[in-house]
């Protein structure tokens, strides 16, 4: 069982940043590591993965250019840094880890484990 913890989210203005943070505990026998996000009333979404072993990353579009997502395999954690932050970015945040493969590292069926999630909420 992996225990996953975020941490990092707040109130930020458009156009600023935020650095999500998500430390592993437990069996950290895991393929990749992602950040999901829920907007009010909208359904789970993509925001971005990496590859365990070998760094490999994967993003959503409506992010790639201004979030980056990157990994400490000593700690274990992922971190997603986001720069740009606009309004459509509100949402909660939530950290995820399983086995993926191909053809569901961006789907949540890839990922067995859960954070609680982060709240990141974007204003004017």
């Amino acid at each position: 069982q992996v225990q996953l913890l975020e941490s990092g989210g707040e109130w930020v203005q458009v156009g600023g940043s935020l650095r999500l943070s998500c430390t592993a505990s437990g069996s950290t026998e895991i393929g990749a590591m992602g950040w999901f996000r829920q907007a009010p009333g909208k359904e789970r979404e993509f925001v971005a993965s990496i590859r365990w072993m070998n760094g490999i990353t994967y993003y959503a579009d409506s992010v790639r250019g201004r979030f980056s997502i990157s990994r400490d395999k000593a700690i274990p954690a992922i971190y997603l840094q986001m720069n740009s932050l606009n309004l459509d970015d509100t949402a909660v945040y939530y950290c995820a880890a399983g086995r993926p493969i191909v053809s569901t590292i961006a789907t949540e069926r890839g990922y067995r484990h859960w954070g609680q999630g982060t709240q990141v909420t974007v204003s004017s």
